[in-house]
């Protein structure tokens, strides 16, 4: 979760109207595999980025995201 966070602070001031994300995807086996903040004017959003990051790796993985669903 502090990787998450630490990724949403680079949106600070740049995302609005969106909040700033990050988000952080885990493998099954806890690796990381996937990182994301929520970009420049707030889209694409930090889970879009991870996941697209991820790729299929992130199947079954865990998605470690700042702001709730």
């Amino acid at each position: 979760m502090q990787a998450a966070l630490a990724l949403g602070r680079r949106g600070l001031g740049r995302v609005w109207p969106n909040p700033a994300v990050g988000c952080v995807i885990a493998d099954t086996a806890g690796y990381v595999v996937g990182r994301g903040w929520t970009q420049p004017g707030g889209r694409p959003h930090a889970e879009t980025e991870a996941l697209k990051r991820a790729g299929d790796r992130a199947k079954g993985g865990t998605a470690y995201v700042t702001l709730e669903p």
